[in-house]
């Protein structure tokens, strides 16, 4: 008998039945399968085609942004002071590269000035997308670049191209004004998402740069441009294999910006500071364009586009001139002397009557003193002869408050809507001020009022505030406002003479222009010797100002520690009989007197400024009448006086042009020898 199992069926009726129900069960599910099958087909091929025909394109095209060319900065003439040029640079792709740590050590020994920003360079390459070129070097030699080209093979992810860099042609001669470009940072970042803005994903691009100070920051937005792409197929690796020609878009250029100032001027003006600390503005009274807005010493802004060498950038910031600081709009200074056309404004205002006269004895009752003993004084001789007695006598007939008044309609302590931010607005105390600042000591005294009447004491002002107060002295009718941004592209903005008149008296405002006509003209003012122009019968009409910086107490005010010297200030208008420019230098730190430093560098700066202008040019040479004599010609205190001058200044010339100098200290320039007065 077998032990095998085995199936019995009673019937064969029952047998067959099994056998369909199994046949029946499995062919269903089979044709279940088959019909999904076919569905999901024919919504993949039918109903989806397009959407997985356009992935499996991007999956072979990529679109890679192409940083547009920034917009250039030109000045009123149309020469360039902030574009583009082209510029070798070697790059790497990181998720192209077998071992990041041997690439570079490779590149190294083909660039060995990589080495030392060797962990600058892995941070960028490590927070960069992926596959996106990250510069290693920029401003490659053509040695440097043939090189890298010869062992790119070598070198996977290593590649050189040629691209375009932010340029500045005139070195430190624009660097505070136009400011500079650098990389974007995590800060950048974070600052856009903090006003609830979502960053241009250009912003990412490890090559771009963004304005970091002056026009380049303040306009960073019509500057930058917008961003185009190039459609490039990659293979399985995402590794760029072709480009699709017709699928990219170029990239739309920035807007140019053109300036209202010269680059003559301003070239000019940083060389005759020499190696000296301070600030130089230049305004058209007619219209408030300023035509030199001078920082020194300053720096070059090109080193920032590619980055700064931490120990340069150590050296600018630790010298204690701070070149770093743009002294025009950032650096508040007490005005001293040349503040006191102001306060004769306000004296004339309060009713006192100009004729009224002052015994100057060299001392007064509170035991301030004045630089000297003026004898009897009136208005008109206190200007010229800048005697600190007059003024201290009188002021109160005004009070604080009054000057206060006179100055803010003059100018100080006002931020100026130029273009550029972070100007600093100084000071212009007031008996309301002394309550706010001194709760303990909350009555202002009369004596508080004589510092302030002589432009010291808690007065500061900067550069800008200086040039605006004497371009409207010199204007004499409107109450003119500064101007920088011409156009931008090619959009005129407003100009600084759309603006309602000077609150003063005409015949006020007269006896305060003689009285500086007569400190650079008469030859007993404070700056006849420095201010003589040497053109012809166009004079300069000033104002000299030397502002105590420290306590003196009772040692004396001169000393050879370069931070402990008086400020030497300086603000002229020119020419006296049809005013069009106006200048104020003001130099830190710069000791001697008030005619001594600032007055010859004003000089020299409002000579190029003349010669500049074709109307001033054509007086200038035009023969004199026979019986007329110009104005006698003493030497200056800078180098010998000027000879008159019958041709326009040398166009303006390139810094990089320069020989080799000191980082810190400012380019092109010409250190003079003052002598004391």
């Amino acid at each position: 008998m077998s032990n095998e199992p085995s199936i019995f069926f009673s019937d064969v009726n029952e047998r067959q039945g099994s056998f369909l129900r199994r046949t029946f069960v499995v062919g269903g599910a089979t044709a279940l399968g088959v019909a999904a099958l076919t569905a999901r087909l024919a919504q993949l091929q039918v109903v989806q085609a397009q959407e997985y025909s356009t992935l499996a394109s991007e999956n072979q095209f990529n679109f890679r942004l192409v940083p547009p060319p920034r917009g250039r900065v030109l000045d009123r003439n149309g020469v360039v002071i902030a574009g583009n040029r082209p510029s070798f640079r070697v790059l790497v792709v990181r998720d192209e590269t077998k071992d990041l740590d041997q690439t570079l050590d490779l590149l190294g020994r083909l660039l060995p000035d990589t080495i030392d920003r060797r962990r600058a360079i892995i941070r960028d390459v490590n927070a960069a997308p992926r596959f996106s070129p990250v510069p290693v070097k920029t401003d490659l030699s053509w040695e440097e670049f043939a090189r890298v080209n010869l062992y790119a093979p070598e070198l996977p992810g290593v590649m050189a191209d040629m691209n375009e860099t932010r340029f500045y042609p005139f070195g430190g001669s624009f660097a505070h004004v136009i400011g500079y470009v650098a990389k974007v940072t995590d800060r950048d970042i974070k600052a856009i998402r903090d006003k609830g803005q979502e960053p241009p994903t250009i912003l990412f691009n490890p090559g771009f740069r963004i304005g970091r100070s002056g026009v380049e920051k303040a306009l960073d937005a019509d500057l930058r441009g917008e961003a185009g792409g190039k459609r490039v197929e990659v293979d399985a690796r995402g590794r760029v294999v072709a480009e699709d020609i017709g699928g990219s878009r170029p990239a739309i250029n920035g807007k140019d910006v053109v300036l209202t100032l010269d680059a003559d001027v301003q070239n000019r003006a940083l060389e005759v500071f020499g190696d000296e600390s301070g600030a130089c503005v230049v305004m058209d009274v007619r219209n408030g364009d300023i035509l030199c807005m001078t920082s020194s010493p300053s720096f070059d802004p090109n080193l920032f586009v590619g980055g700064v060498p931490s120990r340069i950038y150590r050296a600018w910031s630790d010298f204690e001139r701070k070149p770093l600081l743009d002294k025009t709009i950032n650096g508040v200074f007490p005005p001293g002397s040349t503040f006191k056309p102001a306060t004769a404004l306000a004296l004339l205002a309060a009713g006192v009557d100009p004729a009224d006269r002052v015994n100057c004895s060299g001392v007064f009752r509170t035991g301030q003193r004045c630089w000297g003993r003026h004898g009897s004084q009136d208005m008109h001789e206190a200007i010229k002869n800048s005697c600190d007695i007059y003024f201290y006598t009188m002021c109160n007939r005004a009070g604080v408050d009054g000057i206060r008044d006179t100055a803010l309609k003059l100018g100080f302590e006002h931020v100026f809507d130029i273009g550029v931010d972070n100007q600093k607005k100084g000071l212009l105390p007031s008996t309301d001020w002394k309550r706010r600042t001194f709760p303990r000591d909350p009555t202002w005294h009369p004596g508080e009022t004589t510092s302030v009447a002589i432009g010291q004491g808690a007065v500061t002002v900067n550069a800008l505030q200086l040039a605006t107060y004497t371009a409207r002295l010199a204007n004499g009718k409107k109450a003119i406002l500064p101007r920088l941004i011409k156009s931008v592209g090619g959009v005129e903005r407003p100009s600084g003479a759309a603006v309602p008149d000077l609150p003063f008296n005409p015949a006020h405002i007269e006896i305060v222009r003689q009285g500086m006509i007569a400190v650079a003209n008469d030859r007993s003012g404070t700056a006849y010797r420095q201010s003589q122009l040497g053109l012809g019968d166009i004079q300069m009409a000033g104002k000299t100002g030397t502002a105590q910086s420290r306590d003196y107490g009772s040692g004396t005010r001169k000393s050879n520690v370069w931070a402990e010297k008086d400020h030497n200030l300086f603000i002229a208008f020119a020419p006296v009989d049809a005013p069009r420019y106006a200048v104020a230098v003001i130099i830190e730190h710069g000791g001697r007197g008030g005619g001594t430093a600032g007055a010859p560098r004003a000089r020299e700066v409002m000579r190029t400024v003349l010669l500049k202008d074709p109307e001033m040019r054509e007086r200038i040479t035009r023969p004199p009448p026979p019986e007329a004599t110009g104005p006698q010609i003493d030497e200056g205190d800078i180098g010998a006086a000027p000879e008159p001058a019958v041709a326009p200044p040398t166009p303006a010339r390139r810094a990089s042009s320069a020989p080799a100098r000191d980082p810190n200290v400012p380019p092109g320039f010409t250190p003079y020898q003052a002598t004391p007065r």
